[in-house]
């Protein structure tokens, strides 16, 4: 099941995506449900009825963050061999854990809003694992069944502020419009493995990144098991995983971000996020 949030004609609704591609409203299957958003219950109600007989929603329409009233934003850092290579530091031991402000959440296609004064901003394609069950201290083999869904992140990064002037991470991946997620929240059971997918990402039409979640060095099984020791997951929050190589700290010279550019950016199966840096 593909969900999405759209905004259409100054309506927030929730569709589904049927197999051609179009969007579904589905707003009404969820009247009255008093269960927890992104749960198996609240997928079990959007798929009472085949989405081909739901009306369909006509573009244009606005492309909201693919998950509503998150609570928690998690970032992977250096979970990728590669990247970790690029930027010249070893291998983490365990995972490295930092948080990106909810505010940060934006649409899949919505603009990049570079900060004033950035000069250093940069890109990085995520698998998105969303939460769809509570849990604490979830052990490792259960926990891709504490998963709603998945999803597109860039993990969208201010370098200067990151580190290069004494290191800000909460501030250099925080920024409005440096969370963008989705297009569609994809429910669990369309990807049998979230370690087996392709993902990468092109700037005016050059790929950068091209990279496979199997590189992971902590895959999504044990990034679950590992956070639940430190805090309680709960429905509807996010973990972006961490990225590949091809990021543009990493080229010789950096490679940043400037006003005008497009960005395009996919995990396998999720879908494509498409921004014009503003």
């Amino acid at each position: 099941m593909k969900v999405v949030h759209v905004e259409h004609q100054g309506r927030r609704l929730v569709g589904l995506i049927d197999p051609q591609g179009q969007i579904h409203d589905a707003s009404e299957l969820l009247t009255g449900f008093t269960g927890t958003p992104y749960s198996d219950a609240w997928f079990a109600r959007l798929g009472a009825m085949p989405v081909e007989v739901l009306p369909m929603i006509e573009r244009p329409v606005r492309y909201l963050p693919c998950v509503q009233g998150v609570g928690k934003f998690i970032g992977i850092g250096l979970n990728y061999r590669d990247h970790a290579l690029e930027a010249g530091l070893p291998l983490p031991r365990q995972p490295i854990v930092f948080g990106k402000w909810t505010s940060s959440l934006s649409g899949a296609y919505d603009p990049i809003r570079l900060p004033e004064g950035s000069m250093h901003t940069d890109w990085e394609v995520e698998l998105g694992v969303v939460i769809g069950k509570a849990g604490h201290n979830i052990p490792q083999e259960t926990a891709l069944e504490h998963v709603a869904g998945y999803c597109v992140v860039n993990d969208i990064t201010e370098r200067r502020w990151q580190g290069l002037d004494g290191g800000q991470w909460a501030l250099s991946k925080g920024a409005d419009s440096f969370g963008p997620i989705g297009p569609w929240l994809v429910s669990r059971d369309e990807i049998a493995d979230p370690n087996a997918l392709a993902l990468w990402l092109e700037v005016d039409g050059i790929r950068y990144q091209n990279g496979h979640t199997s590189q992971m060095i902590f895959p999504v099984a044990e990034l679950i098991a590992y956070l639940s020791r430190f805090m309680t997951l709960k429905p509807g929050d996010v973990i972006a995983t961490g990225t590949p190589a091809g990021v543009g700290m990493g080229h010789k010279p950096p490679v940043y971000l400037r006003p005008g550019q497009h960005v395009r950016l996919s995990v396998e199966g999720l879908g494509i996020q498409e921004h014009l840096v503003d």
